[in-house]
């Protein structure tokens, strides 16, 4: 199991009422563990699942509800609208898992005497050189999550374990079926934000912003107006639709100036970058003093490019890619990785043209 020896430990589990936290706390109690169910309230209208604490009572698990909420809304909600309307593109999951659920959860569950904390995450824990653990891809490529947590802190790592790290979805699936056990999901994987119920982005940032944005203009890496825009937390960089822009070819947006209410547009071919410089550089190995190769990985999904990292003053990095890549946004964040090995994260500021 990942995460190493497993018996007579306290663990608290983030308790969803899904397929995945439900086996991730039903492998932890075959294999010893004393174990507490934790279920995080989150959203504004995030009210306890009435078959939770059937789920849990199946299982044998006490349960404990946490109110997080207001942790939520101005860690989470409120950097998520911040970000959009400075020209970046977010990235809540990430934050979230950084300051709300390996860290406000893990400070109470620590404070009621858990050793340990577990989550349904497709990642893998493995014993480092240095005697702490390091953090590895899932098995099941299809489903790994360790891009998500590029920014926990390395010194949680000795006391986290993931059930699932080693199993695939459907092994996962199968364990469920064969437990009987009632689940508050419906089998479907979402990608959606999980506190923007019907996917409207723009109307949800409009809400909490009290207003929509100010229309600015279109131009290209030149200056030169092609059109005008309703508002710059309307775009991502790489985004092609809504620009209104007719031409030779298909444009893209390069870049988003918030402080000039401009957002720059062009051609696929000037998409691409050479690199990156990042900030909030975030070590989950013993950090390197000089400059490095390592795998960038610039979004979810992002297959990966080979580049060198320059560590920089005020813990910030210089990430130049061995072949330039398309889209690289500032807000998102970069994972570094030796193979299948996390070695940290950052979040990304500005493109290298």
């Amino acid at each position: 199991m990942s995460g190493g020896t497993t018996k007579r430990l306290k663990v608290a589990v983030a308790l969803s009422g899904g397929v995945d936290s439900a086996v991730a706390a039903h492998r932890l109690k075959r294999q010893g563990c004393e174990v507490i169910g934790v279920h995080l309230r989150l959203g504004e209208d995030s009210p306890l699942p009435p078959e939770l604490p059937a789920l849990a009572a199946r299982l044998g698990l006490p349960l404990k509800i946490l109110d997080l909420r207001q942790e939520f809304a101005r860690q989470v909600v409120d950097y998520f609208v911040a970000e959009y309307y400075q020209g970046h593109t977010p990235n809540p999951c990430i934050r979230c898992n950084t300051f709300i659920k390996f860290g406000v959860l893990w400070e109470r569950v620590r404070a009621w005497g858990a050793t340990h904390l577990a989550t349904g995450h497709y990642v893998q824990l493995k014993p480092g050189p240095d005697g702490i653990p390091r953090l590895f891809r899932g098995v099941d490529p299809a489903k790994d999550q360790s891009y998500f947590l590029c920014q926990i802190p390395r010194a949680l790592l000795p006391h986290l374990i993931f059930p699932l790290g080693e199993l695939t979805k459907q092994e996962v699936r199968a364990q469920f079926q064969e437990l009987g056990l009632p689940s508050l999901d419906s089998g479907q994987e979402s990608q959606d934000i999980c506190f923007i119920s019907r996917g409207d982005y723009q109307e949800f940032l409009w809400s909490r912003r009290g207003r929509r944005g100010s229309p600015g203009d279109l131009v290209d890496r030149r200056g030169r107006l092609l059109g005008r825009h309703r508002g710059v937390e309307n775009f991502t960089v790489g985004q092609r639709r809504g620009l209104g822009t007719p031409g030779p070819e298909p444009y893209y947006v390069l870049q988003i100036q918030p402080e000039d209410n401009r957002v720059v547009i062009g051609t696929k071919r000037e998409l691409y970058s050479r690199g990156l410089r990042a900030r909030a550089l975030n070590w989950l190995i013993a950090p390197p003093d000089r400059a490095f190769e390592a795998i960038a990985v610039i979004r979810y999904r992002h297959p990966g490019v080979n580049a060198v990292l320059t560590p920089k003053p005020g813990n910030r990095v210089e990430v130049d890619f061995a072949t330039p890549q398309a889209a690289v946004s500032p807000g998102q964040a970069v994972a570094f990785y030796d193979r299948d090995c996390l070695l940290g994260g950052a979040w990304i500021e500005v493109q290298l043209e």
